[in-house]
């Protein structure tokens, strides 16, 4: 099992990385709150996590420890995949998803692309206990505004890599772009494109 890398990064995308490690180039699937998180870093240090198939091998890649361990609560779920977990955590900060899932909130948790009615609610019936018991998850990353044009590229990218089709995401990044001014971040606008795409 790879539990963490640590190399230069090669290539930042909204969900991927390539991480080189001693001259083997790792591509790590990423929420946008890792991405978020690792900014302009060119070292660094991700925490991972191998999801084995019969016909893949796949790395997804975490910032937080608390992080990496929602992901691991959300995958143990069934009906809840590698690709949905960083869905959820793409579309909700991991206070967000706690807080959802202590409170049993099914609407917050079925906002996310790919979550039904039974799916939120088999999550908050699994993750409920175990939630209080791991204890209140804390925010600490602060983003900086980017230009529209470099934030909307981005955006859309993640966005259609993540399922959405273009047209749909085109007009969600427009509008949401056009209501918030220059002060909406990358993450956030892609989260905000998820709930209305």
């Amino acid at each position: 099992m790879i539990a963490y890398l640590k190399g230069r990064l090669v290539e930042k995308d909204p969900t991927h990385l390539i991480v080189d490690v001693n001259g083997v180039g790792y591509y790590v699937h990423i929420s946008l709150t890792t991405y978020a998180a690792i900014k302009d870093k060119e070292e660094i240090t991700i925490l991972t996590y191998l999801h084995v198939k019969e016909d893949s091998h796949t790395l997804y890649g975490f910032s937080k420890a608390s992080e990496k361990q929602m992901f691991l609560n959300l995958i143990s779920i069934s009906g809840v995949g590698p690709s949905t977990g960083l869905m959820v955590q793409s579309s909700l900060s991991a206070s967000e998803i706690q807080q959802a899932i202590v409170s049993e909130d099914v609407k917050t948790i079925q906002s996310v692309k790919g979550i039904g009615g039974k799916t939120a609610q088999r999550i908050i019936l699994e993750l409920k206990d175990k939630i209080r018991k791991e204890g209140v998850i804390q925010e600490d990353s602060e983003l900086s505004p980017t230009s529209h044009n470099t934030i909307k590229a981005e955006a859309l990218s993640a966005l259609l890599t993540l399922g959405i089709k273009k047209p749909a995401a085109e007009k969600s990044i427009d509008s949401i772009l056009k209501n918030s001014g220059n002060t909406i971040t990358l993450e956030e606008l892609i989260k905000l494109a998820l709930k209305n795409a």
